[in-house]
């Protein structure tokens, strides 16, 4: 399975940054990709008013994406924002295409280093796997990372791999940290991981203000083993992979880690 890391910068505008999607995912369809992951807040950054944005998953935005993806014929992973029942928003991934129609709600909401996204965000609570070309795929986000049980459990409903969508906070350490949580994800549930952030603005010239997550880029690919198999720096670029879906159960072979629980079995 080729995989595609789209590590771009978004703005404020929605319709922008579909645009953005559009020109990504060709790019990645004619290097042969089965599936597209863009960042966290591909729809609009943060530190932007995030429910004069939002819109229901039938709205223009999500549509739009649906017909981006069926016109490359792959599976396109976008994040976005959809209205939730308290005023609040839900930060959601998008996965369409090839059949594939699904939607995941960050369970695990950044509030941390002096920001807040439960102030605007309603946090989720159902786990999502998708299925792609005969491989089980989980949904994460961000902050998500932080947390082991949640790559455990895409293991235990059959996933070979996850895929992480980030708008990572800049900050001393920070990048480091993204780097090491995401291979240790890939080693606690011996899956693949395919992470995806953010490129940071300051390589195009935007200096972020305040707190807002806006991203550090350093895109990777980490194998089932830990090792980190391909990474990006923090420009803008695009990160094409090819997943080895049998490399898992050798892995697992050799890393029992899932079978020699005892804490939290499944």
């Amino acid at each position: 399975m080729r995989i595609a890391l789209s590590q771009l910068v978004t703005g404020s505008e929605p319709e922008k940054n579909l645009r953005l999607i559009e020109e990504w995912t060709e790019r990645a369809a004619e290097a042969g990709a089965d599936v597209v992951v863009f960042p966290e807040a591909s729809m609009a950054c943060f530190g932007t008013p995030l429910a004069p944005v939002a819109e229901p998953l039938d709205g223009p935005w999500a549509t739009a994406v649906r017909g981006i993806a069926e016109a490359a014929d792959v599976v396109v992973v976008a994040g976005m924002f959809t209205p939730a029942p308290d005023g609040r928003v839900s930060n959601t991934l998008l996965a369409t295409g090839r059949g594939v129609e699904a939607a995941y709600e960050k369970i695990h909401l950044y509030d941390a280093f002096g920001y807040a996204e439960s102030d605007t965000v309603a946090a989720g609570s159902r786990i999502v796997t998708i299925d792609v070309a005969g491989a089980r795929l989980g949904l994460a986000t961000c902050y998500d990372v932080r947390f082991p049980e949640l790559f455990r459990a895409h293991a235990d409903a059959g996933a070979v791999a996850t895929l992480l969508a980030a708008s990572w906070g800049a900050g001393p350490g920070k990048a480091d940290q993204w780097e090491l949580l995401v291979r240790a994800r890939a080693l606690d549930a011996t899956v693949w991981v395919a992470a995806v952030g953010q490129a940071d603005p300051a390589t195009g010239g935007v200096m972020p203000q305040g707190t807002a997550p806006t991203g550090v880029g350093h895109s990777l690919v980490v194998g089932p083993d830990g090792t980190e198999r391909h990474q990006l720096g923090a420009e803008p670029g695009l990160l094409l992979a090819d997943l080895d879906i049998e490399e898992v159960a050798s892995v697992r072979e050799r890393i029992p880690v899932l079978a020699n629980r005892r804490l939290g079995e499944r």
